[in-house]
């Protein structure tokens, strides 16, 4: 792969963006090798958790590759996203395996809406996120303006889309959009720690809640019922035994 690279380690998976040069701007091959990197890790047995993060101290994402796209028409623009959302940000956000954004630097434009579909997000304190698609002439894609409200309310969202403007780490914490912010240095050893709390868990159910908690933002789709649904598919396996019967004799589960 040309523009990420892919370790594995103690069964934590790491795709690190890597174009420095052009601060990680994602053009199509670079969607199209993340895509392929997550679900190969979503496949793989030696990996429990997937961290997506940037090459270097400046930049997770700056945003998408601008120069790919400039000259498209409305049916290549349109193709543009629904690609993008398909081969991408659905991946990552539906996949069974707990996928977690390291943002070091800056997240803007795709850089966010990457982000933002992980499930959940540690920032950096240098870290510097919005979505300023509007001061291009285009509005945010790859699900920035549905996942950005989820997150944030629809009222902050709007400010943030039509300002165009960034928002430090700091108040992206106080508005819910990230869950921590560590120094830069600690980045990557905070995530990781974070991973390895994750891995005491069942992995099993660990995918059947996320399927329920995605099930409860996709409309027409009643969230109460997958979850009814999969709490009750946990009963007929091994995870499950392991599980209670750990407790039971008040010893650490081994999954």
């Amino acid at each position: 792969m040309d523009n990420i690279t892919v370790t594995t380690t103690d069964k934590i998976t790491t795709i690190r963006i890597d174009r420095p040069s052009k601060l990680n701007a994602l053009n199509r091959e670079t969607i199209q090798e993340l895509g392929d990197a997550i679900a190969a890790a979503e496949e793989n047995d030696d990996s429990r958790v997937i961290i997506i993060t940037g090459q270097g101290e400046k930049a997770f994402v700056a945003g998408a590759d601008i120069s790919e796209f400039a000259d498209y028409d409305e049916s290549e623009g349109k193709k543009l996203a629904g690609q993008g959302q398909r081969e991408l940000f659905d991946v990552i956000e539906n996949c069974s395996k707990p996928v977690i954004a390291a943002v070091n630097g800056f997240a803007l434009g795709g850089g966010l809406e990457l982000a933002m579909a992980a499930h959940f997000r540690v920032a950096s304190d240098n870290a510097r996120l919005g979505l300023p698609e509007v001061s291009l002439g285009v509005i945010p894609g790859y699900g920035g303006t549905q996942r950005l409200p989820q997150l944030v309310g629809k009222g902050r969202a709007m400010e943030m889309i039509m300002t165009a403007g960034m928002i430090d780490a700091h108040q992206a914490l106080t508005y819910g959009l990230v869950n921590h912010v560590v120094a830069q240095e600690e980045l990557m050893e905070f995530t990781h720690k974070l991973a390895s709390k994750i891995m005491r868990n069942s992995p099993m159910a660990i995918a059947a809640a996320i399927d329920a908690v995605n099930a409860g933002f996709v409309d027409g789709t009643d969230g109460y019922q997958v979850e009814i649904d999969n709490f009750g598919s946990c009963f007929g396996t091994h995870e499950f035994v392991e599980g209670t019967t750990a407790f039971l004799e008040k010893r650490k589960a081994s999954f």
